[in-house]
Formats: structure tokens, sequence, C-alpha cells
């Protein structure tokens, strides 16, 4: 009881009279300009090799900057390089006693103990305020619009610890179209032993058939992240769980986390509900664990013994999906993710990632818990019920001329058949370079292709012993977003972008992609082109369980032009920020195409009430005040 006593009054104590401190060990958002700095800077060579394990510590941030500016090479910074990095060293740095308006916050801490310890609390706002809007020819303009007012708390419990929880609350609005439905199986799929196609929706092999929407058409394809958690709330009816905005809605998110660093920031842990990116490549290109999933609770931890070897494991509780409401839905989505990464690295030459991940359903499961144990052959000890995935990323680099990198995400596949056209071959690669440019500060030239087989990130739902009549889903999604990259199964990008710092508060990019997609809607849906296909029949010997990309249905192409630029305002607490550009979609689909042939077919460009072409302009701006 007198413990309690002590850990009340302390808590009081730094609740009324110590509001606000730059917490030392908690996280960057994934979202901040200073990820992209620091990749240049390792690419150039000012920098150790950073881990591959994002979000860093504000600690880890601050000991790069400070490596940076402090380098032999820092000849290598131009004027307004120094500018940039002293700033933002001066943002993740502890601020002075009181109130600074410029972020928000007001500042105190005080020691106890017989060390001095330090204890701190902040409590500030945030204000995130957006407005777009998707100009179609030939068919109705839309509005979209997210007003996001957030209050935080965080700060440190002494030397080691560090704390945060943030409470967003906001209006979105998000419009999509309904395009059509899809059939989890593929249309007429037929289970070989009955020869029905299984109508009973709780057998294991029915064939499910689900709605299918647009891209938010107020954004770019594949650029909308759900800021929410768990379901919107509509005012005219506040007691019901929606899964999106459509219109006008309420919502709220839940960030948290409890970081410790040890041993000079060689081991990391952490309990926390926050975004991820794991790799070596490129930020945001991650196959395995990319910054476009929704935050889930998980336990984690890295350690860096030595420069050229780290590890890093999580398992967290995934989310459920609310499509059929908040009973119903989270019956069948009760799922654990385990993720494990070994990294390896040559000094700031050569790097390899060999990432072992798998989602299951809820039990302790301790061989996928543990690091030490590999999950992908584990499976085959406790029995085959689970979703497995193992990524191998290899990067080259020579510093200032930039870097090369190869990926390689396998969710299943069968080295004794064909590799090339068979759809249990469930991988996906990418390859790309990262170019920094001599010109502008912190410039870059980026180009990537990524391919993404049919049913990549897919799971057959079944049944497992613990949960008994229910059939579990398992597709490699949390909230029913992908976990890895942000593209859907049978897709394929080019994308190039350029990204530079043309002040010292101002950053701009300019991108171009091409998306390539089989539809999973219409008369020409192509199956496994969604994240809830299902891959069922004789995966080895069924001529229809093959892969023809282009060439076995209606595919869409996208083509995205798009430049945007955000403007921190250095006299006032404001961020400036918007995108503008074009999108230009069309369809193909094959000529004779027959879906049981499973045969290539020549491909044309088509315009049809269901495949139809679109030009669109889209534009984003809002502003965020203090922005974090």
């Amino acid at each position: 009881m007198r413990t309690k006593m002590v850990f009340f009054c302390v808590f009081l104590l730094v609740f009324f009279y110590f509001p606000l401190f730059s917490q030392t060990h908690t996280s960057v958002p994934l979202g901040n300009q200073i990820y992209y700095i620091l990749e240049q800077a390792e690419v150039r060579g000012l920098c150790s090799p950073l881990p591959g394990t994002r979000p860093y510590t504000q600690s880890v941030v601050i000991s790069a900057i400070n490596e940076i500016l402090d380098s032999p090479d820092t000849k290598k910074l131009t004027a307004m390089e120094r500018e940039i990095l002293e700033e933002y060293l001066d943002k993740f740095s502890k601020p002075e006693k009181g109130i600074d308006w410029q972020r928000g916050m007001w500042y105190g801490e005080t020691a106890a103990g017989e060390n001095d310890i330090p204890y701190s609390m902040n409590i500030g706002l945030f204000a995130d305020i957006e407005a777009s809007s998707g100009m179609y020819l030939s068919t109705d303009n839309h509005f979209g619009a997210e007003i996001w007012l957030g209050l935080y708390v965080n700060g440190d419990l002494g030397r080691k610890i560090s704390y945060g929880f943030t409470f967003e609350g906001g209006l979105m609005r998000a419009p999509r179209n309904y395009l059509g439905d899809y059939w989890t199986f593929y249309e007429g799929y037929i289970h070989k032993e009955s020869g029905t196609i299984y109508p009973d929706p709780n057998d294991e092999f029915a064939n499910k058939e689900i709605s299918v929407y647009s891209e938010p058409l107020t954004h770019f394809p594949y650029t909308y992240q759900k800021r929410w958690d768990s379901s919107i709330f509509y005012f005219s009816a506040l007691t019901k769980y929606k899964s999106w905005p459509d219109g006008f809605a309420g919502g709220y998110s839940l960030p948290a986390e409890l970081t410790g660093s040890f041993f000079n920031n060689k081991l990391i842990t952490r309990l926390g509900r926050i975004s991820h990116d794991w790799s070596s490549t490129a930020f945001g290109s991650s196959l395995a664990f990319n910054e476009s999933a929704r935050p889930f609770l998980a336990i984690e931890a890295e350690y860096h013994p030595v420069p050229w070897f780290s590890i890093a494991s999580l398992t967290g509780f995934l989310e459920y999906h609310n499509t059929e409401g908040i009973y119903k839905s989270p019956k069948t989505n009760q799922n654990l993710f385990s993720v494990t990464m070994f990294q390896f690295r040559y000094k700031n030459y050569l790097f390899f990632d060999f990432i072992d991940a798998v989602v299951y359903p809820k039990r302790f499961e301790l061989g996928y818990i543990s690091p030490i144990i590999n999950s992908f052959l584990y499976q085959n000890n406790s029995g085959k019920f689970d979703n497995m995935a193992i990524t191998m990323n290899l990067k080259a680099q020579y510093p200032g001329l930039g870097n090369i990198w190869l990926s390689f995400f396998v969710d299943e596949m069968n080295l004794t058949t064909n590799l090339w056209t068979l759809d249990r071959q469930m991988v996906a690669i990418q390859g790309g370079m990262n170019i920094p440019l001599p010109f502008l500060a912190f410039s870059s030239l980026k180009m990537s292709y990524t391919k993404i087989n049919p049913y990549t990130y897919t799971h057959h739902r079944n049944f497992v012993p613990w949960y008994g009549d229910l059939l579990m889903e398992k597709a490699y999604t949390n909230n029913g977003v992908g976990l890895g990259y942000y593209l859907p199964p049978n897709s394929d990008e080019i994308l190039v972008r350029f990204s530079t710092m043309p002040a010292k508060n101002i950053n701009t990019h300019f991108q171009y992609q091409l998306i390539r997609h089989g539809a999973d809607f219409g008369s020409s849906a192509v199956d496994g082109s969604n994240l809830l296909s299902e891959l069922g029949g004789d995966r080895g010997t069924d001529p229809v369980l093959k892969r023809f990309f282009l060439h076995d249905g209606a595919y869409q192409w996208l083509h995205i032009i798009k430049l945007g630029a955000e403007w921190n305002l250095s006299s006032l607490p404001i961020e400036l920020y918007g995108e503008a550009g074009t999108v230009i979609s069309y369809f193909t689909n094959t000529v004779g195409h027959n879906a049981n042939s499973g045969k290539s077919h020549p491909y044309s460009i088509i315009n049809t009430s269901e495949y139809p072409k679109s030009i669109g302009f889209i534009v984003k701006m809002g502003f965020r005040l203090f922005p974090r």
C-alpha cells in the first residue's frame, strides 16, 4: 500500500507541476521529413548506417544528426543543409523552460532520488486540417476532408524510459464508388471432391462473395491511409459502427508507447501502438512491414550488439476490419502477428535483411514469439494453420553515388513446379535505386519496379482447433489494410520520384507512377486480385490456377503524375502542405477470354460502362498547427 502511495504522489507531482518536455526515447512519427533527410545522409556517407527498423527514437535521431554535423566529411554539406540539420536538432532537443508557442508546449522537469533522476510530463495540442478534391472528365466531381484535433501527453520516467500517449478525434470524408462484387475463390469454382460450389457459408471451401469499392476519389490511388481506429460514426446513428466515411463521419485514434533505451541505444524495447517500416531498402518500400499498414498494439525489441549485425522482433495483436458490425466482424478476425528481422551489413557498402513473419489466430505460440526459432519451419511442428512469410532484402551502396536494392517476399512457393505460371507461386519482387543529386539541398532520384503475384498476402480461410466451427481469416492484413506493400495482389508498379529541398523550410517532390492491377470486379475479373482472395483446388495441376499477367482478363492501367510540397513557416507554428496532379485510367481486356481456359490471350484497350476510361485531376491542400 505504501509503495502505491509513493507512485501516486510522484504522478501528481509530475502532472500538476511539470507539464511538457521534449521526450528522449519515444518514437519520431514516420511522416516526419527527418527520415528522408537521414536516408540521404546515409547514402552520401555522412553518417553510420542506421537501423532498418523504423520508427527511430528521438535519441537515435539526435545522435545521427550530431554525427553528421561533427563528421570529418562535413564539408560535403552545403550551408543550407547545415541549417536544415541544425533546425531539426533544435526541434528534437530539450526546449527552454516555460511556454513554447512555436511548438505548442509548456516545458518543465524535476529530479528525484539520490542520483537526480529526471521525471517529466508534456501536455500539448495539435491540429491537422486538409481539404481534397477529385475532378473527373465526363463524371461527377468529389470533395473530401480530414479535420483532426489531438492531445498528447509524454515525457520521461528517468533517463532510460520514455512514454507517450495521444488522443486524436477527427471528422473525415473520403468518397468511393461501388464497383461490383468479387468471389474469394475464382467465379464458378467447383470443389473437386463434392462437385459443388459449396453454397453453405459455414463450409471451409465456400465461395464467398464480397463487395468491391474504388480507391478514394479525392486522393491519388493507393495513397490514402485510414487515420481512424476501429470504426467510424455517422452523426445520424452514433451507436452504429461503420467501416468507411463516404459522407462526413467521426472517428478517433489512440497511438501510445512505452519505450526504453539501454546501452547507448544498442538495446531498445517498446510496448506501443504505432506504425512501423522495416527494411534496409528505401524508406516506404518494404514488402514485409510497410509504413502504409495500420498500427496495432505490440511488444518489440531491437538489439544492435555490433556494427555489422542487429536483430529485431515484434509480436502484436492485429485488429479486425468492420465490414459486418462490431460483433460479427471480429469473430473471424482474431489474429496475432509476429515478425523477426536479422540485419547484416558490411560498413556502409552492403546490407542484407532476413525477415520472418507470420499471421496466426490468437494463442500463446512460443515458437512464433521467440526470435531464435524460424517461424516458417516451425509451422511444420505445430500444424499447418497459419499464414507464413519470408522476406530477403539485399542492398549495395557506394556512398556519394547511391545504392541499388533487390527485395524478395515469399508467401507461398512450390519449387518442384513451374515457377513462372502457377498461381501458387505467391511471391513479390522489387528492385530499385536511390541516387543523390549534387544540386540543391538533400536532393535525390528514386526509381523502383515492384511486381506482386496473384494471391500474395492472401490466405485460405479454414477451421482451427481452438476456435471450433468458425472460419478464421488469416490474410496478411490489419484492419483490412495490408501489412506489406501498399499495392494489392496481381499488380505491378514503375515508380520514379524526384525529391529536393529548395529552401530551408520547404521540401518538394515530383513523382510518376505506372500501376497495373487485375480487376477484382465485373465480368472479366481476374482471380487472386484482392486481399480477400482464396486459392483453392488442385494448386499444382488445375489449369485455371495459372497466371498470365495482363493476358487473363481485365486490368486497370493507372498513369499518375503529381507534384507536392511542404512549407514549415519559420515565424509561425504552422506547416502548409499540398499535392496536385493527374490520374489517367483505362482498362485492357483479352480477346476471346475464357476464365477456365488457363491460357494466355492477346489484350487491347477497352472503354465500356463496366471498365471505363477516366481522366482525373486531384488536388489536396492542408495545414498542420504545431506540427509534430
